[in-house]
């Protein structure tokens, strides 16, 4: 690594810290406006209500009762100092634990379906922009406005009931790990993955084919042609390199939009993953389980976000000189 490209690092590096109190503010404070009293859910419960004498008592059990700067204050260096995200109101476990054993099965999801995004987009994308106005073109633009209208619920509930009443196949509702068996672990897998991966090619494909048609009228790819280079070596020497900078970042994007689509997708095909843990969280007024997740979300946001900076640095010298 070059010190040009190393002092672009610590930049962004150092950008980063005042990013991430910012979000664990936004996060910290606008949880608390949740309409509903955890308390108030908490008291209503037999098991709980009888092991405490008044609400009093549970709020300071709790720690609700000290001031919303200093709760804040905790939280956050517990966080920062010991990588603690605190302990769930209800059950008492370890944040840090009970997204550790969900997040996995989340990221697994969310891997398959970016891949089935890419190995959609991309080539729909290049082909499209290849043969404009040909009826290959007509085709895959109208499969992106379709991935795009179409809402990944929809599409999940049809994959999920016609199944069981064509054929009386219904998806299994015990998660099985990649390494357990990965045959069936891919079974159980791959139609979530694909749902969510249809619904994230839309606008990876349309950005594709508007890059690729924009650089190909450049003088230097016409040079290209002129040179007598095929086809196929003009696109993947002179285009593509050029073409896919905005389409990383489109893709940068569209990374935290899966955790959005994960909570409704394993709703439908019964995935304990980090989606069913936030609603189940939101339901009963979790903060610290709501906090921990937004907050983890927030930071994979921002790691997503320096990666791709870096990717263009590392594509295009004149942003890392600048």
């Amino acid at each position: 690594m070059d010190r040009v490209m190393l002092r672009y690092l610590v930049r962004r590096l150092v950008a980063l810290v005042p990013t991430f109190l910012l979000a664990s503010v936004i996060v910290f404070s606008a949880i608390r406006l949740i309409p509903g009293n955890t308390i108030d859910m908490m008291m209503s419960q037999n098991d709980i209500s009888a092991s405490v004498q008044t609400r009093e008592d549970l709020i300071k059990a709790l720690g609700l009762d000290q001031p919303v700067l200093v709760q804040y204050w905790h939280w956050i260096s517990s966080i920062v100092f010991h990588g603690d995200f605190g302990r769930s109101l209800w059950t008492g476990d370890s944040v840090t634990r009970l997204v550790a054993e969900r997040m996995p099965i989340t990221l697994y999801l969310g891997v398959l379906a970016m891949i089935f995004a890419l190995l959609i987009a991309l080539p729909v994308g290049i082909i499209s922009a290849i043969r404009q106005n040909k009826p290959v073109d007509y085709l895959g633009r109208v499969f992106a406005i379709t991935a795009l209208s179409v809402p990944p619920f929809w599409l999940g509930t049809l994959v999920v009931i016609l199944p069981a009443i064509l054929w009386g196949i219904a998806p299994t509702t015990q998660y099985v790990g990649l390494t357990d068996d990965p045959l069936l672990s891919l079974r159980q897998m791959v139609p979530p993955a694909i749902v969510l991966g249809i619904a994230l090619s839309g606008v990876t494909m349309r950005m594709t084919r508007t890059m690729v048609l924009e650089v190909m009228r450049q003088d230097y790819v016409r040079t290209a042609w002129s040179k007598g280079l095929d086809e196929r070596t003009v696109v993947l020497r002179h285009v593509l390199k050029n073409a896919l900078l905005p389409v990383i970042t489109i893709v940068g994007l569209q990374l935290p939009l899966l955790i959005g689509g994960a909570v409704v997708i394993e709703q439908i095909f019964v995935i304990s993953g980090m989606g069913q843990l936030l609603l189940m969280a939101v339901s009963q007024r979790d903060y610290p389980v709501i906090t921990g997740i937004f907050l983890l979300v927030g930071v994979g946001v921002m790691t997503i976000n320096l990666l791709v900076d870096i990717s263009y640095a590392l594509l295009d010298p004149k942003i890392r000189q600048g």
